[in-house]
């Protein structure tokens, strides 16, 4: 199906989102929409998609004008979107899921269902058991449910919105290998990342949005230099890797052992000293979560110490750690991190220490307005965290940290977010680095692992590599350990 859209106008509140979008698609194209971080490009699908209405423009489907009401609206027209986060229900069957939207509930044609979801997802390679419960599944697995109950629905456009976020490289490689089947079989996909080396992989052309403009519409051979300065309007380094300088210790493990239903790490001994950052690599689901919650007291050990500075904390619940200079940040930022509805004001003004009975609202908006300039927040201190953009609500979590901090543990710091707001945040953290903070981090981004890791913990099926020096690792060498490949014969100790 051909895909044309024509002046395509979105505003919220004071932020126009898209500005003036026109673009076409034909049929079997794969086409990247790249951008930063709130360059409009969610919200350019969100319109294609039915989610939300455009102030002014048009969509035509092969040739067709067409209005688009709802999402069930969109597919009626053959368009389904699959969001970051996958809309599916949890607690429910594969093939429960595999057949809501579909016109009859879920009781008819469920035999006749099953033969279709085997079909389809033989035609691509997913082993999906239909009988699994979707919370069973992975990332990956939960989008392949998705992409084939899309299909089944009679999807003929499909919209990835950072589909890569959260799954595995061998994930991603069966993700992009059905996504070019499609494009074979004449599907059009939209695929909106804001990583260069994804979209200059898989995509037969990109789109580049900036600030809501689109800016330009680039054909292979792709320069990446190109595509940095028309996301950002300048060039972007990484800049050299910033070797810490190890001060007093600031958290030291014990034979540390932790388990839930499903998965035991045990015996785990770690010195971490002040200015140190020390990166945990793993497969999603690898025990690093686990680990991590339990040295900041969110899950009880099963065994060993935990120590910060000279305190025992061992057993002790978050609220004890915080007192004592430990801070943690989820990976689900609205989720666990912030509180939706709740505006950045009322965010630092709960952040702060009580000093009176009454909330000195002045105080409170005079201190949003300077943590948003120190922190570079695109935002205002009425503004709902909710309509923050990924990279924004990440700032907002930062600068709701007191000072100082002895230990900071983050859940995939910059998930979801483009390249300058990655080394933007990087440079914040390594700033508490150098004044003296230590940084624990779970990453899926291999790069960032290496890039900005001091050394690496590696995690597979609850067991523990010791500590590795970063410089001394290679990307390949660290996807063999996330692998299970190439393991030291002792693990866990430092």
């Amino acid at each position: 199906m051909d895909v044309a859209l024509y002046d395509i106008h979105k505003t919220f509140g004071r932020v126009h989102a898209n500005v003036g979008i026109t673009l076409s698609v034909p049929a079997g194209t794969i086409q990247g929409i790249l951008g930063e971080n709130g360059a409009g490009k969610s919200t350019l699908m969100k319109v294609l998609s039915g989610f939300i209405r455009a102030d002014r423009g048009e969509i035509r489907l092969d040739g067709r004008p067409v209005v688009i009401h709802s999402p069930s609206d969109a597919i009626r027209h053959g368009i389904g979107m699959l969001h970051q986060d996958p809309l599916d229900f949890p607690p429910m069957r594969v093939i429960d899921n595999f057949i809501l939207g579909r016109k009859g509930g879920l009781l008819p044609g469920r035999a006749a269902a099953k033969r279709d979801f085997r079909a389809l997802a033989d035609q691509f390679g997913f082993s999906l058991d239909p009988d699994a419960y979707v919370d069973t599944l992975t990332v990956g697995e939960r989008q392949q449910l998705e992409i084939l109950r899309l299909l089944w629905l009679g999807a003929r456009v499909l919209i990835f919105d950072e589909p890569t976020t959260g799954i595995s490289a061998a994930q991603k490689e069966k993700l992009f290998a059905a996504l070019r089947l499609l494009a074979e079989q004449g599907r059009t996909v939209l695929f909106v990342s804001h990583k260069l080396e994804d979209v200059e992989g898989l995509c037969h052309k990109i789109a580049v949005l900036r600030q809501g403009y689109l800016v330009g519409d680039v054909r292979p051979p792709y320069k990446t230099a190109q595509l940095v300065e028309m996301m950002f309007g300048k060039s972007v380094a990484m800049g050299e890797r910033q070797p810490a300088k190890p001060g007093p210790v600031a958290l030291r493990l014990e034979s540390l052992s932790v388990e839930d239903d499903r998965l035991k790490v045990r015996d785990v001994s770690l010195t971490v000293h002040k200015g140190e950052v020390i990166g945990l690599a793993g497969m999603e689901g690898s025990g690093q979560g686990l680990f991590m919650r339990a040295i900041c007291g969110l899950v009880r050990p099963t065994g060993g110490r935990v120590w910060v500075g000279d305190q025992d904390l061992t057993g002790r619940s978050y609220l004890a750690h915080k007192r004592h200079g430990v801070a943690f940040l989820p990976a689900s930022r609205l989720e666990e991190g912030l509180v939706p509805g709740l505006n950045l004001t009322e965010h630092f003004v709960l952040a702060e220490e009580r000093r009176s009975f009454f909330v000195d609202w002045n105080a409170g908006r005079s201190l949003a307005r300077q943590r948003i300039l120190d922190f570079n927040i695109r935002g205002a201190p009425e503004t709902p965290v909710e309509s923050l953009s990924g990279g924004n609500q990440q700032r907002a979590l930062l600068a709701l940290l007191r000072v100082p901090l002895d230990l900071l543990l983050l859940e995939h710091p910059t998930r979801g977010l483009d390249i300058e707001s990655t080394i933007y945040i990087w440079s914040k953290l390594k700033e508490r680095c150098a004044q003296g903070m230590a940084v624990l981090f779970i990453s899926s981004d291999l790069e960032e692992i290496l890039q900005y890791s001091d050394r690496v913990l590696v995690f597979f099926s609850g067991r523990v590599t010791p500590p590795l020096e970063a410089a001394d690792l290679t990307t390949d060498r660290l996807g063999e350990l996330i692998g299970g490949k190439g393991w030291p014969e002792k693990g866990g100790q430092g």
